[in-house]
């Protein structure tokens, strides 16, 4: 089932957005809805086909949160190219901003057109060949045409800077100056063709392209995965900061190169990436999933400890306090425990409780 997406369109989309009108001229304009198809309903080779042997570079401006300029020939053309692009990362989150459909009445217009200022990390679809002299300064532009299903795969062109695209030029591109920091996959596109030749259905090209990627981007977002497990301490274990210069030290025996065959400067991808919008969704996530985790496994070694002894009346106070609070957090389906851990955990509040002097169990239970 497609998302609907209320967007800014001109009646007649069959023609050229015009250039900035004056304000008596947006009096005409009526809103109306473009539906996007979902990511699973996407067929991401038809996207991709015409600037296929630029998709691996597209992925990696992607994962660095690069500002990015879709230029294509309809909204439903360029809706779908920049849903395609934020949804190659999966399963990393796309933390950046995007606007499928972005127009010169959209409130942001003098924002992102500005050359006071950098590009803000966002990736944004047009129509209007305006956009093609306006954001120029923009560090890449994506041009891409209708998408056609004929035909063999386009072949390898090369990368023009921004500048260099004039209104006229019609052909799909990718204008940038960014060097890939990995080597194409050569193969990829081998077994693509292949399946242009023989006919292969696009959904059987697009599950190809999308496990590709997948496998890419979880290629990299392992080694940055560690994850310890505390022991069974009466206080709550604590999360190892992370340290990129630990890491990049560690690549050498652990990078990407153990589960991914692709060659290149993945020391230098990780540099950048550690600057991205990216890096730090992830490390926030990454963070919040850990500290819930590691609070599960501090329950589950509390109800497997042994009750502490009666001599020690403030640890024995602490110890179910505790407990009665990551029990909480867990039946609030907080923490990652089962129903299981759930009632070991009652039993055990309840037994260290009973264990208690008479007046500390009026403390902890009142009538």
């Amino acid at each position: 089932m497609g998302v609907v997406v209320q967007v800014r369109i001109p009646s007649r989309v069959d023609k050229p957005e015009p250039s900035p009108p004056q304000q008596h001229d947006q009096e005409n304009l009526l809103p109306a809805p473009v539906v996007l198809t979902s990511v699973h309903e996407l067929d991401l080779f038809r996207c991709f086909r015409p600037v296929l042997t630029h998709v691996q570079t597209l992925w990696e401006l992607m994962l660095l949160g690069e500002p990015l300029v879709v230029l294509a020939p309809s909204p439903d053309v360029s809706s779908e190219m920049v849903l395609a692009l934020t949804s190659c990362l999966q399963p990393l989150k796309f933390c950046c901003d995007f606007r499928p459909y972005f127009t010169i009445h959209d409130s942001e217009f003098k924002e992102f057109t500005t050359r006071a200022q950098a590009p803000p990390n966002v990736v944004l679809g047009v129509t209007n060949p305006f956009f093609i002299k306006t954001l120029q300064h923009w560090p890449h532009i994506l041009r891409v045409g209708e998408p056609r299903m004929s035909g063999d795969l386009p072949k390898q062109v090369k990368l023009k800077k921004p500048s260099r695209l004039k209104t006229l030029d019609t052909k799909p591109g990718l204008y940038t100056s960014y060097t890939a920091h990995l080597h194409r996959d050569k193969a990829l596109l081998k077994r693509l063709l292949k399946g242009v030749q023989r006919k292969r259905p696009s959904d059987a090209q697009s599950a190809l392209l999308r496990r590709h990627l997948l496998e890419l981007t979880q290629s990299f977002i392992i080694p940055l995965v560690s994850a310890g497990s505390p022991g069974p301490s009466q206080t709550p274990p604590q999360i190892r900061p992370f340290s990129q210069d630990d890491f990049l030290r560690s690549l050498e025996h652990a990078g990407p190169q153990l589960t991914c065959i692709l060659k290149g400067d993945w020391l230098g991808l990780y540099r950048r990436f550690f600057k991205s919008p990216h890096f730090d969704g992830w490390y926030r996530q990454r963070h919040r999933e850990m500290a819930q985790k590691l609070e599960a496994l501090h329950l589950e070694a509390i109800c497997e400890a042994t009750p502490p002894s009666p001599v020690r009346p403030g640890e024995q106070v602490r110890q179910p306090l505790t407990a009665a609070a990551l029990q909480v957090r867990a039946q609030a389906h907080q923490l990652p425990v089962t129903e299981a851990t759930l009632q070991r955990a009652q039993l055990y509040i309840e037994m260290v409780i009973r264990s208690l002097p008479k007046d500390l169990q009026a403390v902890l239970c009142p009538p």
